[in-house]
């Protein structure tokens, strides 16, 4: 992909809003970039996928974590447990991922963001 400026600070944007919607709610990674990624930057699901995963090799969270934690918000026994376990999960889901159809992978990643939403938006 070519990265001119428009895209350069597309690609930011896309972060910013990730990050904001992280920090305020939980999420950004896959369930804002991955679809902006593939619907508005033109890549594959497979590239959308590893592209945002690459995202946790560094401490972008950091200072977020550091909001919540301040306010007694971080459960730090938990987090390393779900770091165990993302771990592995993340290089299984992975091998596995690579290994799909990118028409399978899109539609596996659809079901789940509308289980998802559906689950949120019907609970008690």
């Amino acid at each position: 992909m070519k990265m001119d400026v428009t895209i350069i600070v597309g690609l930011m944007l896309l972060g910013l809003l990730a990050g904001y919607l992280s920090g305020l709610v939980g999420i950004g990674g896959g369930i804002v970039m991955v679809p902006v990624l593939v619907l508005l930057f033109g890549f594959t699901q497979h590239r959308a996928q590893g592209t945002t995963l690459a995202l946790l090799i560094f401490p972008v969270g950091i200072l977020g974590v550091l909001n919540y934690y301040k306010t007694g918000n971080v459960d730090i026994k938990t987090t390393l447990l779900l770091c165990v376990g993302f771990v592995l999960g993340s290089y299984l889901g992975s091998k596995t991922a690579i290994t799909l159809s990118q028409d399978m992978l899109r539609k596996i990643f659809a079901v789940l963001l509308v289980a998802v939403a559906a689950k949120m938006f019907f609970q008690k």
